[in-house]
């Protein structure tokens, strides 16, 4: 037996009762048979118990702990002490407000309380991020120990919203590794239970995605260096999973770590923050400038006549003129331009007639 049909049950008896009283005060106005009065409000009563009750009870009840549940806990401990701090403000203004002539010391009171209560929580949710700070400034002569110093590392960073994409493409956990990520990776639960389907799904390629992403999960969760936490934390009335991040992300306020173009787009189109790991690749590759020398291997040939192309270690494609001929041949290069585009970066580069298996 649910709990809103309890409720219902518990109305329709009360808003019966209630419609028994009502039908014997309207018989007595009336002058009318109070039994059939009473007997047909009752049956009115009780219908409207039924329906009604779980729109006033269960239902909102519902929606304020979706809402709850939605906000973060810095969020709703920082609007607590907004409400108190309101409160204390109204009460202190209440006595000089009192002695003010009728109406206004009959009305003012109460408006002070709703006002300075609604502007402590305004107040105190936009600057919670600096109010928080202060908690955490060490005292003078106080020192920290290592993990101190880390909590609050963790606690003064931000946190950070992990895509599905991210997870399965494995490079976070060597990011994470590294010690450049601040704060706390935030997985929420639709998340991973996204990526469980794709590691469940019949197509052996995606199952091998989705269990190469469950095992950067559990690298990242051993991972000392970045605290990972998994939420059960959801968006209502969203199915998509990028939908739900980017809501998500704007509610608590955080950026989405993702290598997914298309969530790039619309994260940034709803001025969301993005961290974007195919971006961050990109730029920490090596730079090259025109003039340079490089070893390069020739695996294929190019698009135009006598290119052939060749790749560094961290992926950059080399274009060499006249490379056709040393296909498969170590070959030292020297860059005569880079170009910067949507997929990456290009070098092109001309041969110098160094072939390296020759030198040695």
């Amino acid at each position: 037996m649910s709990t809103e049909f309890v409720f219902r049950l518990i109305g329709m008896v009360v808003f019966s009762v209630a419609g028994v009283y009502l039908g014997v005060y309207l018989a007595n106005l009336a002058g009318g048979p109070r039994d059939t009065y009473a007997l047909l409000i009752g049956l009115v009563g009780a219908m409207a118990g039924l329906i009604l009750t779980p729109f006033i009870t269960t239902r909102p009840a519902r929606a304020i702990r979706n809402l709850l549940g939605k906000v973060s806990a810095h969020t709703l401990v920082a609007g607590l002490m907004g409400l108190m701090a309101g409160l204390i403000i109204a009460a202190l203004m209440a006595l000089p407000l009192s002695l003010l002539p009728p109406p206004f010391r009959n009305i003012l009171p109460f408006i002070g309380v709703v006002v300075f209560s609604y502007l402590g929580i305004t107040v105190f949710i936009m600057r919670q991020n600096d109010i928080f700070g202060l908690f955490r400034l060490n005292l003078p002569g106080r020192a920290q120990s290592d993990g101190e110093r880390s909590e609050s590392a963790v606690e003064g960073g931000r946190t950070i919203l992990l895509d599905t994409s991210v997870i399965i493409d494995g490079r976070i956990a060597d990011i994470a590794r590294t010690g450049f990520l601040v704060g706390t990776l935030l997985i929420p639960r639709f998340v991973l239970n996204e990526l469980q389907y794709i590691a469940d799904s019949p197509d052996s390629l995606r199952r091998q995605r989705g269990r190469r992403g469950l095992e950067v999960l559990s690298q990242l969760q051993k991972n000392a260096t970045v605290p990972v936490r998994i939420s059960d934390i959801d968006v209502e009335g969203v199915r998509e999973v990028d939908d739900k991040l980017v809501i998500l992300a704007r509610q608590l306020r955080c950026p989405i770590l993702t290598n997914d173009y298309n969530l790039n787009r619309v994260a940034d189109l709803q001025g969301v923050a993005v961290l974007n790991v195919n971006e961050l690749a990109n730029a920490v590759k090596s730079v090259l400038l025109p003039g340079e020398a490089l070893q390069v291997n020739i695996i294929q040939e190019g698009k135009e006549a006598g290119q052939g192309v060749g790749y560094l270690d961290d992926g950059t494609m080399v274009v060499v003129e006249d490379g056709r001929d040393h296909l498969n041949e170590n070959l030292m290069v020297v860059v005569t331009k880079v170009l910067q585009t949507a997929a990456g970066r290009m070098i092109f580069a001309r041969a110098n007639g160094k072939n390296l298996s020759d030198v040695k």
